[in-house]
């Protein structure tokens, strides 16, 4: 009988030392998760922020390209892959106990994966920023030259000197902070810029649209080439690289949060683009141009308030791109820590590369297609599918791994294709010249030309309907 006590006696004193050992790994788990300092909300207008850039001002371009209502398909559709590969992303860190993109990828597919994905998610937000100068100088001058004074030879009507002082005194300072939390606050000023602009849009586009002449067959079903505008709408929703930052940033980075982040930012991204987009195009159809504020005319008052939001918004968005990029190379040469002055260091070395080649090229479709097809499209379709493939294991056809492998295929697809035919049939950049219907007379408004001859002269592939 003594016996058996002390063995009871024994067993419950192991137990009890199974379970402190237990208890001191649960704590010592729960105090390795690194919990942010950002709240939901500000997590919620960083994402949405990030996710509507520059993107969004090409959206119209890009149902000018497929046709409105396979266009409008193609949004959506890009929209919820995009969704679903977000949460995909942080499935496959978790999967790989990776905590950033990079990381992910790292892990997965070893040295060359990291490379390739640092050179993609390097490319997509550097070649954003340089979008977001093409638009700060294409908006703001022409703000500046409705000033009482100000001419096309004034200082203030030079894109070169707009793109500089931006530069100097907005986008720069605010690309210095170190953490992401901070510009919770200019990412919510950010979104209420982009519903003034969206409700401009929608107003012009029935005040204005009707006096604007019909293009040939505006308002078939689809174009030829569609795969185009996949490219400019996946460089609209492209934020996988922002992802990791942002989850970590999260008070509690759980899959419950992330999802609920998730859905409200790229659900509520997608409801402005489509109707962005939709307003865009309906106004001025097949005349489309890349940067839809290229379209109204210099003396539109309306359009200028919209230019002038638009630009302040991109500014404001710009240090988000700035982050990653930053990130990217803290990453790859300096094992994710930067001092103080290396951070300084490098943060003007972007800045500096971005606005140089921005001050000598100006032509923000071509841009955007670039950036969509090489860049986003394999920051979306391919790389969250092909790591969560790998990590997953199992059967090619379980049902779990059917929609990464769909995306997968549909991603190499529309990069290839995409490629090639952005580099056949490239957009014509008319930037900085008013278009034939602008005929300003006085500052209350344009005035319209109808010429048979002009009407001909929009970019013949955009003409091609397929039904």
């Amino acid at each position: 009988m003594l016996t058996k006590k002390k063995n009871m006696r024994s067993e419950w004193d192991s137990f009890q030392i199974e379970d402190g050992e237990r208890s001191r790994l649960l704590v010592s788990r729960k105090d390795s998760v690194k919990c942010g300092t950002s709240s939901m909300a500000n997590a919620y207008f960083n994402f949405t922020n990030s996710i509507i850039g520059s993107g969004l001002i090409g959206l119209p371009f890009s149902l000018a390209q497929a046709g409105l209502p396979l266009g409008m398909l193609l949004l959506f559709l890009v929209a919820l892959i995009t969704d679903y590969s977000i949460i995909l992303l942080i499935k496959g860190g978790k999967l790989s106990g990776t905590h950033s993109y990079q990381a992910l990828v790292h892990g997965t597919f070893g040295f060359v994966g990291f490379m390739i994905l640092s050179v993609l998610q390097f490319l997509y937000p550097f070649i954003a920023m340089i979008s977001y100068n093409i638009i700060t100088g294409d908006t703001m001058t022409k703000v500046f030259q409705t000033i009482p004074g100000v001419g096309s030879g004034s200082f203030l009507s030079s894109r070169h000197f707009v793109i500089v002082i931006s530069t100097v005194f907005f986008t720069g300072p605010l690309s210095l902070y170190r953490d992401v939390a901070q510009l919770g606050k200019v990412s919510l000023v950010s979104m209420v810029l982009t519903l003034a602009i969206v409700i401009t849009v929608v107003v012009r586009a029935v005040t204005l649209g009707p006096q604007i002449p019909l293009s040939q067959d505006a308002w078939v079903f689809a174009r030829w080439n569609a795969v185009q505008a996949v490219g400019v709408m996946a460089f609209a929703f492209i934020c996988h690289h922002n992802s990791f930052m942002i989850y970590e940033s999260l008070p509690e980075p759980s899959l419950r949060n992330w999802s609920c982040v998730t859905h409200g930012s790229v659900g509520s991204a997608a409801l402005v683009s489509a109707v962005f987009a939709v307003a865009g195009y309906a106004t001025f159809t097949g005349f489309t141009q890349g940067d839809i504020f290229e379209n109204y005319c210099k003396n539109d008052i309306l359009a200028t308030f919209g230019r002038f939001c638009y630009g302040l918004s991109i500014i404001t968005t710009f240090p988000l791109e700035c982050f990653v990029t930053r990130e990217v190379v803290s990453n790859v040469f300096y094992n994710g820590a930067l001092s103080n002055t290396v951070h300084i260091i490098v943060t003007l070395a972007i800045i500096s590369a971005v606005t140089a080649i921005s001050l000598f090229y100006d032509c923000l479709g071509v841009v955007l297609e670039l950036n969509g097809v090489v860049s986003a499209t394999p920051l979306i379709f391919i790389i969250p599918s092909a790591c969560f493939l790998k990590l997953s294991g199992g059967n090619w056809f379980q049902r779990k791994r059917l929609i990464p492998g769909l995306i997968l295929t549909i991603g190499v697809c529309v990069m290839i294709i995409g490629l090639v035919m952005t580099a056949l049939y490239a957009q014509d950049c008319s930037h900085g010249a008013e278009m034939f219907y602008c005929k300003i007379t006085d500052s209350s408004g344009p005035t319209f030309s109808t010429d048979s001859r002009v009407l001909q002269s929009i970019n013949a592939t955009q003409n091609i309907s397929i039904f």
